[in-house]
């Protein structure tokens, strides 16, 4: 008997466990895989960190196909969608604990069906902001910007991964 993928199932166990001590949750994304649909600009060395804090985004889904939220660079907000494949770790911003995923090499040849496991017609807009929704007043003064913490200061260098047995 064929099973499903445990990587979409870890992925949320792990967001849980993070948020609930009271941790960032970061996605390390691997930039160039089929269907990823980042804003430009944020990806170094084919790689790009996400912050998917509950402050940091909106509308978060974690299903079994994809990671897809909304979320503000540099002041205008985003879709963001990674499939699951996608996703090379999920740990915790403030102490890197979580969890490094073994990577599979991404497809060779992709056909506009294989780009995402959604439809066209569904899937996010890439480069294109979101229409503007208002944010309460609460939480305009607390929300960090996306890829920083709460103090609106990006993080200096690579992130460090701590596994965890």
């Amino acid at each position: 008997m064929s099973m499903t993928s445990s990587r979409p199932y870890i992925i949320r166990a792990l967001y849980d466990w993070i948020v609930d001590n009271e941790c960032t949750p970061y996605l390390l994304v691997d930039a160039l895989w089929p269907g990823v649909f980042v804003p430009p600009g944020f990806a170094e060395d084919d790689q790009v960190v996400l912050n998917v804090s509950p402050m940091a985004v909106r509308e978060l889904s974690l299903d079994n196909e994809a990671v897809s939220f909304t979320a503000r660079f540099n002041g205008k907000a985003y879709d963001v969608y990674v499939p699951v494949a996608g996703v090379m770790a999920i740990y915790a911003r403030e102490n890197g604990q979580g969890m490094v995923f073994e990577m599979e090499p991404r497809p060779e040849e992709e056909t506009p069906a294989a780009l995402s496991p959604v439809s066209e017609a569904s899937a996010p807009t890439p480069l294109k902001p979101v229409a503007e929704k208002p944010v309460p007043e609460e939480d305009k003064q607390s929300a960090p910007k996306s890829g920083g913490d709460a103090s609106g200061k990006k993080p200096k260098g690579r992130p460090s991964l701590k596994v965890v047995k």
